[in-house]
């Protein structure tokens, strides 16, 4: 699919590994809308792109069938739709000092398993309403997991219960949608330097950065935005979870 006029919805698109997709597919032509809960960053974000920003919680169901809306406004419809909304928590399922509390292992759910999905099922309703190009695609939409949906480490139950989520609905999902001529794919990052980390020390960064195998270092979140292009432009990869981590095999803490 070209990515050249396409209409894109970057859902998480303020900050991040979404900032990042947002510029990669502005500065290929793509239309992109931005949705974000963080208002601030993410208006600031498309006041400096000439972009349009949608208020989004993921979990809210009106405020991501707007967005999609908005973004359907482009010319031949929504095209591309990306989801980087997530957050995580740290704590064991159990220890000396209890169990892990139920709720922050819902939010975690609900706003990394159920927000992605919810985002995939209205951004593929209004794919399917596309007309097809000339290889018979309507859309493609690209979901985030992690590494950690595989080799999920001390104190990541919540956080790898709903990535592994993320990966076990791709396959599934893109078999759903085939018909239409839609595609999904989702993306499993390792250690990327986002937001997150960038509150840690420089020295810890650095650690951190030199225990993958190759390249050396955390991931740069435009390597990831150059991998969502080019799952937008390869029309074979569909129904997939690339690993995106410089060979990491996470240890277990």
């Amino acid at each position: 699919m070209h990515i050249r006029n396409a209409g894109a919805l970057v859902v998480g698109g303020a900050s991040g590994l979404g900032e990042a997709t947002v510029r990669q597919l502005h500065e290929s032509g793509a239309a992109v809308t931005i949705a974000d809960v963080n208002a601030d960053r993410g208006k600031a974000l498309a006041s400096e792109l000439g972009l349009e920003f949608m208020a989004c919680d993921v979990r809210e169901e009106e405020q991501v069938e707007a967005a999609v809306k908005k973004a359907a406004e482009a010319d031949g419809g929504l095209r591309i739709a990306v989801t980087c909304a997530g957050t995580g928590w740290a704590q064991k399922v159990a220890s000396s000092k209890g169990a892990h509390p139920l709720e922050p292992f819902k939010i975690i759910l609900d706003i990394n398993l159920i927000g992605t999905f919810n985002v995939l099922r209205l951004a593929a309703q209004s794919m399917i309403g596309n007309e097809p190009d000339a290889n018979g695609e309507r859309g493609v939409c690209i979901n985030t997991a992690s590494i950690a949906a595989f080799d999920g480490q001390v104190g990541q139950v919540a956080y790898s219960a709903s990535k592994g989520g993320v990966v076990g609905m791709t396959l599934p999902v893109a078999r759903d949608l085939a018909q239409y001529g839609i595609r999904v794919v989702t993306i499993a990052p390792g250690l990327f330097d986002t937001q997150l980390l960038a509150a840690l020390p420089e020295e810890a960064r650095t650690k951190l950065g030199e225990s993958i195998p190759f390249p050396p270092r955390l991931g740069r979140p435009e390597e990831y935005a150059q991998l969502a292009a080019q799952v937008v432009e390869n029309t074979m990869l569909n129904g997939e979870t690339i690993r995106l981590d410089g060979a990491l095999r996470m240890a277990p803490r």
